[in-house]
């Protein structure tokens, strides 16, 4: 039954949002949207509505129109004061209003308001915003559209002024009284390979012989009931790009706005190679607030967050390499930490620390950080071990930005890795956290695995460092670039890297070419990577490069609306205010006074119903494999539902009837690849990373000109459940199925050195008897440990091979150790090995 409170007139009419379409266009690695909400006032009163919807922190919103009963009115965008000072001036006098603004407490949250809709009124809001698309692991870009907006977490305090206190009803999924359309343009001269989605497709049409663009259409009908995912494989992925963009001519020649904008994107293939070099500090940041209780996900039997926490967490403490130093802090409304400085890691540290984690519950409270991390930073740091922060948390942390500038504060000397678990974790934290440091963020939502985002990251952190990072120009005589992009001082295997410059000076009105070089070292090697780009600029109405640009440097000094220094806010404002481009100081207002009189009668308030998806949330009913492509829920959000304010302040999971679960990708060129093996994991250890590179930028010209119209933003350079765990609890919090069960046993068995000893708990893993083990030892092994440790890595090669991502890095550390001990003669034990556990595994597993 459809809830009646705030959804329905008393005769039982539909609320005034009636459709949602959206138009998509994505060119290389960038994305435009355009997203239209029809409402229509059925009511003989006017009408007030709000629509609270997410987007990605990247996202730049541009530009805001209403189309009323047939008129145009474009909304401006203005100070932020200024636009609810106007909003409700003219709400007062009776007029149309429209008012768009971010969250003042989440950069990633847009409240749309729509005041005074005239009884009968038909409104079509139109959103324009641009973003970058993310690149997966196996080379897929993906956009997302997921259906809901799932809540956060505000145990123990919330922002005063918060959208997020919207009231939004719930209404089940047949009664929603809205639909979705949604049609996308796919252009790279990179050529497409393939495009894939979750969700049905009216057709997929490839334009031209060379399959460089594309449109893909959603097909009609389609229910809220899973997100809308699009993974995109280019032919030539690696392929470094220049895209050079008009800028706007009524514009000066030199300003942000009215020069011709570049995009460079490089995706370097960075080789793979292990170090003996074992450093590092490494503290994880665990969340322990009460939240942490719920499930992952919404599926029957779904493990709890706080469980796959302590699962990871003894899987990262098994993977740190000999010798680095670490500890571990939980946070809520307090900290505790396990140790009270960070402790080198050693078999007793380590056995101390995971029995600690035995104990962890979901006992703290809210979600405080900012103490924690501030404690961190104040410690004396350990000379030849730079500091890897790990951060998890599944909600919006109490003063987000306060975190974030806190981070950047101490960013030359660390770096963070972050990760949102479940779908309610706010992107603008997590993703700044990890931008700010020159880390990576990682979103575990649905089916996928924490383990494995989790060891992707540690592997990263253990990465030789890529030092000397210069990009040189060279470009025709009187052009010159000038940089828009924070500083890049880190390069992590299989990361993108986007750079914004602007084009100053005399562009040829002839064809003519300009070359960009990407240079840097690794090991004591260097590498560069060049491409060769036309400098004529191309239009774009969009502006999609010019937006980004001014995104990015917004994101470098936007702290939040009361966080923010006055002088960073000041810089912000002008960027935000020339580009047309959203902050935190700035807000979207349209005021439609050409009535011919204003609106009269009682004003009537209706919020827009979020739809309740049986048999569990969009992201837990989708099912399609997480082992080839990992979500992230919240890298591409756009438009969707709130959920009422009752469920934000609450731990636990909305019951919901099973059904069936959707499984594959659906489409005209769906592909799952078969037989595709995660990538081998390479142990590697750390080299100290020098945090005070710089992003050189040579113009190969006499002198650089003067740019009075950029100058204004130069300030940046003036300012830089718990349940009580047995001893066996490892086995309480495993996903279900055995081959997880056995491969969290095994791993509990290793030692910190990487071996494992030769006893019952190793034998019954195994599948077989100590005696039986002690029997099979080749005489030449005189270690019990020795074999031990061969026939656990042989089971988990032979048991475990799709999990090998998690296991990577603690196998290695099980490989050096054989070789540490002297051990000769690989092949000839690995055919024991494997004939006594029935196994077929190449001794090259030793190598």
């Amino acid at each position: 039954m459809v809830r009646s409170s705030g959804l329905l007139t008393r005769q039982r009419d539909p609320v005034p949002l009636k459709s949602i379409a959206v138009t998509l266009s994505i060119n290389d690695f960038v994305a435009g949207v355009s997203a239209t909400l029809n409402y229509e006032n059925e009511e003989k009163n006017p009408l007030e509505a709000f629509f609270v919807f997410p987007m990605d922190e990247d996202s730049a919103v541009y530009s805001f129109e209403a189309l009323v009963d047939g008129k145009k009115i474009v909304a401006e965008l203005q100070d932020k004061y200024q636009a609810h000072k106007r909003y409700e001036e003219a709400l007062s006098g009776g007029f149309q209003a429209y008012l768009l603004e971010e969250d003042k407490c989440s950069r990633d949250v847009f409240c749309c308001n729509v005041g005074n809709l005239q009884p009968g009124s038909k409104v079509a809001l139109t959103l324009r915003y641009v973003q970058e698309l993310p690149l997966e692991d196996d080379g897929a870009l993906r956009y997302v559209l997921p259906a809901i907006l799932n809540p956060r977490y505000h145990l123990s305090d919330r922002c005063e002024d918060s959208c997020l206190d919207l009231k939004t009803p719930i209404v089940p999924l047949e009664d929603l009284p809205y639909t979705l359309s949604m049609v996308a343009t796919i252009n790279s001269q990179l050529g497409i390979r393939t495009i894939q989605s979750n969700c049905p497709l009216s057709s997929i049409d490839y334009i031209g012989d060379d399959k460089t663009s594309a449109q893909v259409s959603l097909a009609e009908g389609h229910k809220f009931d899973r997100d809308v995912e699009f993974l995109i494989f280019y032919r030539k992925v690696h392929s470094p790009s220049v895209a050079v963009e008009m800028g706007m001519p009524e514009r000066y020649s030199d300003s942000l706005m009215g020069a011709p904008s570049a995009m460079v994107s490089f995706y370097p293939d960075i080789p793979e190679e292990e170090t003996s070099t074992k450093c590092g500090e490494f503290v994880f940041l665990m969340d322990r607030s009460g939240s942490m209780k719920t499930p992952m996900n919404s599926q029957d039997r779904s493990q709890l967050r706080i469980d796959a926490a302590k699962e990871t967490l003894i899987l990262l403490l098994k993977s740190l390499p000999m010798g680095c130093y670490f500890n571990i802090y939980g946070f809520g409304s307090t900290h505790e930490a396990f140790f009270p400085e960070s402790v080198k890691y050693t078999q007793e540290t380590m056995k101390k620390a995971v029995e600690k984690v035995k104990l962890m519950l979901a006992d703290l409270g809210g979600t405080e950080i900012l103490t924690p991390l501030r404690k961190i930073f104040r410690k004396t740091p350990i000379p030849g071990h730079p500091l890897q922060i790990f951060v998890f948390t599944d909600g919006e942390v109490v003063e987000t930005f306060n975190v974030i500038r806190e981070v950047t504060f101490h960013s030359k000397r660390h770096r963070c890795f972050s990760f949102g678990i479940g779908e309610g974790a706010s992107t603008s934290l997590i993703k700044s956290l990890a931008r700010v440091s020159g880390g990576t963020a990682e979103f575990i939502t649905g089916n996928d695995r924490m383990q494995s985002k989790a060891l992707r990251s540690l592997r990263r952190s253990l990465q030789s460092v890529v030092e000397d990072i210069s990009l040189s120009w060279s470009l025709p005589p009187q052009v010159f670039a000038h940089m828009l992009s924070p500083e890049q001082t880190v390069i992590f295997r299989g990361q993108r890297l986007i750079i914004y410059s602007l084009l100053v000076g005399q562009i040829p009105q002839e064809e003519a070419t300009g070359e960009v070089c990407l240079r840097y070292t690794l090991r004591g090697k260097s590498y560069e990577e060049k491409v060769t780009f036309s400098v004529q600029p191309k239009p774009d109405d969009n502006l999609t490069i010019h937006r980004l640009a001014a995104k990015s440097m917004i994101q470098a000094k936007d702290f939040g609306f009361k966080e923010t220094s006055l002088i960073y806010k000041r810089d912000v404002l002008d960027i935000s205010l020339e580009s047309g481009v959203m902050s935190s100081f700035t807000a979207f207002v349209a005021i439609n006074k050409e009535l011919n009189e204003p609106v009269q009668g009682p004003l009537v308030h209706r919020e827009i119903p979020r739809p309740i998806l049986f048999g569990g949330s969009s992201a837990g009913s989708r099912n399609y494999s997480s082992k080839f492509y990992p979500r992230n829920l919240f890298m591409n959000k756009e438009f969707l539902l709130y959920l009422p304010r009752s469920l934000l302040c609450s731990t636990a999971p909305v019951p919901q009837p099973p059904r069936s679960i959707l499984t594959g990708f659906c489409g005209v060129m769906a592909r799952m690849p078969s037989g595709e093996e995660p990538l081998s994991p390479m142990y590697r250890a750390l080299q100290q990373p020098h945090y005070n590179q710089t992003m050189k930028c040579i113009i190969h010209t006499d002198s650089r000109p003067e740019l009075p119209h950029l100058a204004k933003y130069d300030s940046y350079q003036q300012e830089n459940s718990g349940y009580i765990i047995s001893q066996h609890f490892i086995f309480c919090f495993l996903l279900k199925g055995s081959k997880e069960h056995s491969m969290a046993q095994l791993i509990y068995l290793q030692n910190a050195d990487g071996s494992w000893d030769m006893n019952e708990d190793l034998a019954k893993i195994l599948g077989t008897s100590l005696e039986d083990i002690k029997a099979s030892q080749p005489t030449k092994v005189q270690e019990p440990s020795i074999w031990a440790t061969m026939l656990a890595v042989i089971w988990l090669h032979a048991y475990s091979k799709d999990l090998k991502n998690e296991w990577g890095l603690l196998e290695r550390k099980a490989v050096v150790w054989l070789h540490n001990n002297a051990v000769r003669g690989f092949s000839k034990f690995t055919r024991t090995a494997n004939k006594f556990m029935k196994t077929s595994v190449s001794s090259s597993i030793f190598a």
